[in-house]
């Protein structure tokens, strides 16, 4: 129990610190891209500074040579300038094709309005003009970093989760196949007494329908160890009559069940084959029995259906019980589960997993309804 502790609180560390780290990288990812976006505005005050210099200074040559040396720098930052009125007069690092189609560039200088504030040049004349801009493309990739980091740490997340409930599951099942097999040793002890108590009756000449009737409930009992012995192991499947399988099944409840309730078997064929574990396979249709027979309060109508389909066998079973709402249709196969005041919720769990991982069928909850009754369905391939 202490491994099992300490692997959960391993566990948990492993996911806070993997949590830690990716904040602290998310968080540093955005403060490395305020910085970024500060530096390129101080790039494109740069440009507009030197924009200024070359329409006051009188010395052209040197202001040009001023302007292409800061433009020559600054080649990943689209721009745009206008004058006071919002006329475009000029564009840089922008596709020179597309830079043709005006449309294109009022598009352009829409987006830079959103993304960025423009930066205002002053002339002495009390003219203005101003520089918009864009974010570069290292910005553009850099704004959907954090979206990948998280997508990754979600991802990671899921993977642990997984990985942590195959665990559980895991663990859990271990649990339950230790639990069904000690079960099944426990019960072996007293039924070999039982077995010699039957020959001693026999011999001292009691009645016979007493031996008889005592002799079943041995059998019964057997019956029910080999079941948990099986729980855990992959069980041998034979190609059986699903029909006389079910009928035995449903005879041995039906014989000691309330006569209130009314018990009916049909079927569309005496003879359905296919691949099954008698005894497994009996007991999920016990459990569908007793499951209807509890839901009814011991008073009702209960009906085996059994129907031969072109490729596969459906059984049903179904009860005038209290019913249940469609929320419940899926976990009630859940373990531990239960809607009753007494019993581990087991029964359809086990069911669940004789049927769909043994025998490589369906069980469903085909319909239930309030104060109506229930309907479960099972389908098997045939042979």
């Amino acid at each position: 129990m202490n491994f099992l502790t300490n692997s959960t609180f391993f566990k948990r560390v492993a996911i806070f610190i993997s949590l830690v780290i990716v904040s602290l990288i998310l968080w540093n990812t955005y403060i490395f891209f305020k910085r970024f976006k500060i530096d390129e505005r101080a790039k494109i005050e740069i440009v507009a500074s030197a924009i200024k210099e070359f329409s006051e200074n009188s010395d052209l040559n040197a202001s040009f040579n001023l302007e292409t040396k800061v433009f020559e720098k600054i080649k990943n930052i689209p721009m745009i300038l206008t004058d006071e009125n919002g006329v475009i007069i000029d564009s840089r690092n922008i596709d020179s094709l597309k830079a043709k189609n005006r449309n294109y560039l009022k598009e352009r200088l829409l987006s830079m309005k959103n993304q960025n504030k423009p930066i205002e040049i002053n002339f002495l004349e009390n003219n203005k003009q101003y520089v918009y801009y864009g974010d570069s493309d290292l910005l553009n990739k850099l704004t959907y970093y954090p979206l990948a980091l998280v997508l990754i740490l979600m991802l990671f997340l899921s993977v642990v989760y997984l990985f942590y409930s195959s665990n559980k599951a895991s663990e859990t099942n271990k649990l339950w196949t230790g639990m069904a097999k000690e079960t099944a040793h426990q019960i072996g002890t007293p039924l070999s007494s039982l077995l010699g108590w039957i020959s001693i009756l026999k011999m001292e000449k009691v009645d016979e329908t007493y031996i008889q009737e005592i002799e079943k409930d041995v059998h019964r009992l057997n019956t029910i160890a080999n079941r948990f012995s099986k729980i855990g192991s992959v069980p041998e499947l034979k190609k059986e009559n699903i029909v006389t399988i079910s009928k035995h099944a449903f005879d041995y409840l039906e014989s000691r069940s309330s006569k209130q309730i009314s018990f009916s078997f049909l079927t569309t064929d005496n003879e359905i084959y296919t691949n099954m574990n008698t005894e497994l396979f009996g007991w999920v249709i016990e459990n569908l029995i007793k499951n209807a027979i509890d839901a009814m309060l011991g008073k009702g109508e209960l009906k085996l259906h059994i129907e031969n389909t072109s490729k596969r066998v459906k059984i049903t079973v179904s009860d005038t019980g209290k019913g249940m709402p469609k929320k419940l249709f899926k976990q009630i196969f859940k373990p531990g589960f239960t809607t009753k005041k007494r019993g581990w919720g087991l029964g359809l769990s086990l069911s669940k997993r004789i049927i769909e991982d043994y025998h490589k069928g369906k069980i469903i909850v085909q319909k239930s309804e309030l104060n109506k009754g229930t309907t479960f369905e099972i389908l098997l391939d045939k042979v």
